[in-house]
């Protein structure tokens, strides 16, 4: 069964979220736990958390379909000392945050080495990064979100994050997020029935697809191997409805959070219903 959602807001809290995703048909979420734009954020109270916990129950979500997302400034992979410091206490915080809530995964950009090192360094940096963290908590997944290639950023090819998952020593907290548009920017091509398969193959053979817990599925405004990030609504972009439909009859997505990051948001209604629309 597929597990359709998107990314949703919490203005009013984090409890507000599993409301808001069940308010537009969703059957899974992300949100953000903290702001994503700032190194620190207030605590959660207890309260918020223990209402988060009993919104979800009753609009039926459990752990495994909420994907939270950490903040857009973490970059595990630094090669500024001070910054890197500042990434691994707010990962820390993330994670914990996540524990509190009662999920068990975190969603993550692996980071960038701002070209001022090898990227096999910024790897291992990256990977360090996670087993010190990791090491300090218990009970979350971390999982690497592929990235589209852009600039610095690490983890656009599949063997860049077999590498992280080699070197995190717990590979039971260890997990992937393959975004759609990500893999497409990167030169993953998946517009044929043979690219797709062949993409995915390649995916298997080098990662695993026991390492996949969810993914952001996302058009994209940009051609293959672009390494450009441009997100675009489903339909709209570069991948056309045999992809959609590929997608959503393929039983290896099935269990997982399939979570939309499409730039307009009074469209998630529509998608996710025309996506479902596409099962056979």
């Amino acid at each position: 069964m597929k597990f359709v959602g998107a990314h949703v807001p919490v203005s009013k809290g984090v409890s507000s979220a599993p409301v808001n995703a069940q308010e537009i048909g969703a059957r899974s979420f992300a949100l953000f736990t903290r702001n994503p734009s700032r190194w620190t954020s207030k605590p959660i109270s207890d309260a918020e958390a223990e209402a988060f916990k009993v919104n979800c129950v009753k609009a039926g979500y459990t752990p495994d379909l909420i994907l939270p997302h950490d903040s857009f400034l973490i970059n595990l992979g630094s090669p500024d000392a001070e910054k890197l410091a500042k990434s691994r206490e707010a990962f820390l915080d993330e994670l914990n945050r996540c524990s509190q809530l009662g999920l068990t995964m975190l969603n993550f950009h692996p980071g960038s080495h701002m070209r001022e090192m090898e990227e096999d360094k910024c790897l291992q940096l990256i990977a360090d990064s996670l087993n010190i963290l990791l090491d300090k908590t218990s009970g979350v997944k971390a999982v690497i979100e592929n990235t589209a290639g852009q600039g610095s950023n690490l983890g656009y090819t599949f063997a860049q994050l077999a590498t992280i998952i080699d070197r995190v020593e717990d590979k039971s907290r260890i997990g992937v997020c393959i975004d759609t548009c990500h893999a497409h920017s990167a030169g993953y091509d998946m517009t044929s029935a043979e690219a797709y398969e062949r993409t995915w193959r390649e995916f298997d053979e080098t990662v695993g697809f026991g390492y996949l817990c969810g993914m952001h599925i996302n058009d994209t405004l940009k051609k293959v191997g672009s390494r450009v990030d441009r997100h675009a609504p489903i339909g709209t972009g570069e991948l056309d409805e045999a992809f959609w439909r590929r997608l959503m009859n393929d039983p290896r997505m099935d269990g997982i959070p399939l979570i939309l990051e499409t730039p307009d948001e009074s469209l998630w209604p529509q998608e996710i219903a025309y996506l479902y629309s596409l099962v056979d």
